[in-house]
């Protein structure tokens, strides 16, 4: 019987129809038959919008890459970019861990793509964000963080009457940076809504290189500079005295940066170059996005096995009309798409909400929580991360159950990592970036793989 819920009736009888054969459980309007450049596979895709406010036209875009092999079988993955206000499709999907880099005037597959473990759903959120839009603009004013979990609850909802065959399938939620909100709030609003109706199969939830405590997680990055180099032992003393990053961030949204603040982050930018990228301190920069002054959260790196310009070309690749429209894609209220929103108005003092306090609440409730960083990274560095999971696994009485060490990647150790009582870890992924599965993508795979499995990290190779 269906309960008496409006949402639970629109998914009892769509579940109801699925089973008598009435409807295919992948809708055909979203089903991508192929994007353009794009090397053959035998997985399916869908991309296109879901409502989350019919009353004020706001729809949010999506892609999902089924798995490569027995997707009847593997999880959901809900995957989110940070920013607040960057693309899940063009960073997450076509730069970091989704089947397909751009390059050149096609693609190109991905080997290490997390489709090989799992379903992944790609979320463009907030509305105002890549191809997501609302028919009133004023909707990308004063976004918060209140908002965005209540859409994205929204989305998840309604994503579900597109594929019910989802419906049950063991779901996880992963994201990166600023997505150190979205995630755990999100999860903590599925278990409240689960209170009421069960509808989201949640098994588990990880975070990369997340703001999880303001002040914690940016004044790190002061140590992280002068333990690296790029900054003088002068610079580093006026930078954790005179004026910290915290300091200096909230300054900044609030619109009076003082001039001792000024004054020290002039001095810190000098020396640690605009030639450096600080999402990767090792390794070197894409010159036409540095001479160009092109304004993007993650400008990316280069090793012998990484496109060095893959943003420039993602962006390039999304802003084709046949590509837009095999993805059933369309722009409204702006003229091109971007990596991160030009129109996003989100209010930054949102920055300041501990979300550590949500992990906490979860693991609690049994929702086991991994946090990895990685290494290379000097705006949300290791080293605050590291310390906010010690001082929760404490508050919330956790024992450690795998003692701090390495992890291995074939015959390489892959990064650190401690577990405390089996519920929730940090691990390091070594030699990464701020975007992990974009600069080390075998090990990120790693990760993944033992992150769904809910195994510890490889001990030995």
């Amino acid at each position: 019987m269906c309960s008496l819920l409006w949402s639970s009736i629109v998914m009892c009888v769509a579940l109801q129809l699925l089973q008598l054969g009435i409807v295919h459980p992948s809708p055909s309007h979203i089903r991508i038959t192929h994007l353009p450049g794009q090397p053959q596979v035998q997985f399916q895709q869908f991309s296109g919008y879901v409502n989350v406010d019919d009353r004020n036209h706001q729809a949010l875009f999506f892609y999902f890459a089924e798995a490569e092999k027995d997707a009847a079988s593997k999880p959901l993955v809900l995957w989110l970019n940070g920013g607040p206000g960057c693309s899940s499709l063009g960073v997450g999907a076509f730069s970091e861990n989704g089947p397909f880099r751009p390059k050149g005037e096609g693609l190109v597959r991905n080997q290490f793509s997390w489709n090989r473990e799992a379903n992944m759903l790609y979320l463009e959120t907030p509305i105002g964000v890549g191809f997501s839009y609302s028919s009133d603009t004023s909707a990308y004013e004063g976004v918060n963080d209140k908002i965005t979990g209540k859409d994205n609850l929204v989305f998840l909802k309604n994503w579900f009457i597109k594929f019910p065959e989802y419906r049950n399938r063991s779901l996880f939620i992963v994201g990166e940076s600023y997505a150190g909100h979205y995630v755990p709030q999100l999860a903590e609003l599925m278990l409240q809504f689960n209170k009421k109706e069960k509808l989201f199969n949640l098994k588990g939830i990880a975070l990369g290189n997340p703001v999880l405590e303001f002040a914690t997680d940016f004044n790190s990055r002061a140590e992280f500079f002068w333990s690296h180099g790029l900054i003088s032992d002068t610079t580093y003393k006026v930078f954790t005295s005179v004026c910290n990053y915290s300091r200096y961030v909230r300054e900044y949204y609030n619109g009076a940066v003082s001039p001792v603040c000024s004054s020290v982050m002039s001095q810190v930018s000098t020396e640690t170059s605009r030639f450096v990228d600080k999402y990767d301190v090792t390794l070197d920069v894409c010159l036409s996005s540095v001479f160009s002054q092109t304004k993007v959260l993650n400008p990316q790196q280069v090793t012998e096995t990484i496109d060095v310009c893959v943003e420039d070309e993602t962006v390039n690749y999304l802003n084709r009309k046949d590509v837009q429209s095999a993805l059933h894609a369309r722009l409204v209220g702006v003229q091109r798409w971007s990596a991160c929103s030009n129109v996003l108005d989100y209010e930054l003092r949102d920055l300041e909400i501990p979300t550590i306090t949500v992990v906490g609440n979860l693991v609690l409730e049994g929702i086991p929580v991994l946090v990895y960083s990685g290494d290379q990274d000097s705006v949300i560095p290791l080293t605050g991360s590291r310390t906010l999971v010690h001082k929760l696994a404490k508050m919330l009485g956790l024992k450690t159950t795998v003692p701090y060490r390495v992890w291995f990647e074939k015959q390489q150790v892959g990064g650190w990592t401690q577990v405390y009582g089996d519920i929730l870890s940090f691990a390091t992924i070594r030699g990464a970036s701020h975007e992990a599965p974009f600069s080390q993508p075998e090990r990120s795979l790693v990760l993944f793989k033992s992150f769904l499995e809910g195994r510890p990290m490889p001990q030995e190779f």
